[in-house]
């Protein structure tokens, strides 16, 4: 019958058309036409199959039991979720775990009572055909609970919906034994364009095997990662470095090899992406320049996280190192996204590139009533005193000059902290000096002028004269 529809199909089909192309068309359609009609005639045998009385009994078997599932997920999923909101300090990873657990309580709980079913039912009748169809359900729906909890490694929404139906449905083919004729079906159904061909089951290989690859090259560069991150043996920004570059191999490689498995040819997309690639040199001039601005960055090791820098009126610390940009968090809170080509062309003040040793400044004056010597004194055994002020690198008090109104002075220290401020340990430093000052009797003077007021009046002479 069902290669009687389909010769008929293409006699007809033949008949409107003239050839060619057309003809090409024809037989495709019909031979698509006869594979959905041997997979609808394979589902029909089955169907047929399942009106005999021992696998009625089972399929009620099963409808108990997804009725039982469903009563005890009812009951037994906001229980779960009260004790899961009162679990405290528990990792990430198990609170993921257990939230999928009491999401899906109704196909576990279900999974559960239908092996325990099979395993009743091949105890009480040696006969495989009264356990056929319990044993089909268990094994889906333990596939099915598989493909849930594997999926939970794919953190991309969407690629995690694709990835789980995908699977799930060549499971479900699998275990019914019709994936090659589903296979053949979807095959027929290409797109060509010169001897480029695609075909529906090419495409959907493609998109579940890529998804997966990602994801297993998301997981193999994030341990990779961490343990890049955690070698003190290498340097700050050149860890920064290799985790991008395995990145890049490690998502590229999952890219390329997925398209390549599934039979795609990567020669003309070769050629293509060089096309690409010159207009885009062309058209993202900045972009490729901050990009091969922060691979020298890396590189040369001028900058790296925790950095403290300056550029222009910005002073900060550097958080991460992006491929196009750089992120610098001001004391006050704000975070600025400062281009890596700024960083190369520009003039930045690294307050830590070699070492975290800062000094600062602070200019000060007393009167000239004042001794110079105790002053100096005073003034180094107050900075000393001065938390973050280092002890190792003790203050230094200098004269620099006799001014109008006082002596000017200039005391200098050291601090190996400049992420925790400049600004404030100034004005410690500043407080620190008053208090000293004040204790001591040692004068801050202030610009004084002497005014005079001439009270004589000048005589004025008011009388003609020649």
């Amino acid at each position: 019958m069902t290669q009687a529809i389909g010769a008929r199909i293409n006699a007809d089909l033949s008949a409107r058309s003239g050839g060619g192309i057309l003809a090409r068309m024809e037989t495709e359609i019909s031979t698509v036409l006869e594979e959905i009609l041997q997979i609808w005639s394979l589902l029909r045998l089955q169907v047929q199959n399942m009106a005999l009385p021992s696998r009625l009994w089972q399929i009620a078997i099963i409808a108990v039991l997804i009725v039982l599932a469903w009563v005890f997920d009812r009951w037994a999923q906001p229980r779960m979720r009260d004790w899961l909101r009162s679990l405290d300090n528990r990792p990430t990873w198990q609170l993921r775990i257990l939230l999928t657990m009491n999401r899906r309580l109704k196909l576990m709980s279900f999974t559960v009572m239908i092996w325990v079913a099979l395993w009743t039912m091949r105890t009480i009748t040696p006969f495989p055909s009264r356990s056929y169809i319990l044993a089909l359900v268990a094994s889906l729906s333990t596939a099915w609970l598989a493909v849930v909890f594997g999926t939970r490694l794919v953190r991309n929404p969407a690629a995690r919906w694709v990835v789980r139906w995908g699977l799930w449905i060549w499971v479900t083919l699998f275990l019914l034994g019709i994936t090659d004729e589903v296979g053949q079906a979807l095959d027929r159904i290409a797109f060509t364009l010169g001897e480029f061909r695609l075909s529906a089951l090419t495409f959907l290989k493609a998109v579940v095997l890529i998804a997966g690859l990602l994801t297993v090259a998301r997981i193999v560069s994030s341990s990779s990662a961490e343990q890049i991150r955690r070698n003190e043996a290498i340097s700050p920004s050149m860890r920064v470095l290799l985790v991008k570059v395995l990145q890049i191999l490690l998502f590229g490689a999952a890219f390329f090899v997925g398209l390549r498995v599934v039979g795609v040819d990567l020669t003309g997309l070769a050629v293509l992406s060089g096309a690409i690639g010159v207009g885009l040199g062309f058209g993202l001039q900045k972009v490729v320049s901050n990009l091969v601005s922060g691979v020298i960055i890396l590189l040369d090791k001028s900058i790296k996280p925790g950095d403290v820098i300056s550029l222009g009126e910005t002073f900060g610390w550097i958080n991460t190192l992006g491929a196009r940009y750089a992120s610098i968090t001001t004391r006050d809170g704000k975070e600025f996204l400062i281009p890596n080509e700024d960083l190369i062309t520009g003039q930045v003040v690294n307050w830590s590139h070699s070492n975290n040793f800062v000094r600062i400044d602070v200019y000060f004056g007393t009167a000239y009533d004042n001794d110079p010597h105790a002053v100096r004194r005073i003034a180094i055994e107050a900075a000393s005193g001065v938390k973050r002020v280092l002890s190792s690198r003790p203050p230094v008090c200098h004269i620099v000059g006799f001014g109008d109104s006082s002596v000017d002075y200039i005391l200098r220290f050291w601090i190996t902290d400049p992420s925790a401020g400049l600004t404030n340990i100034r004005g410690n430093v500043y407080l620190a000096l008053w208090d000293a000052f004040k204790a001591e009797g040692i004068t801050i003077p202030f610009p004084q002028r002497e005014v005079r007021v001439i009270n004589e009046a000048v005589p004025v002479d008011v009388s003609g004269g020649d």
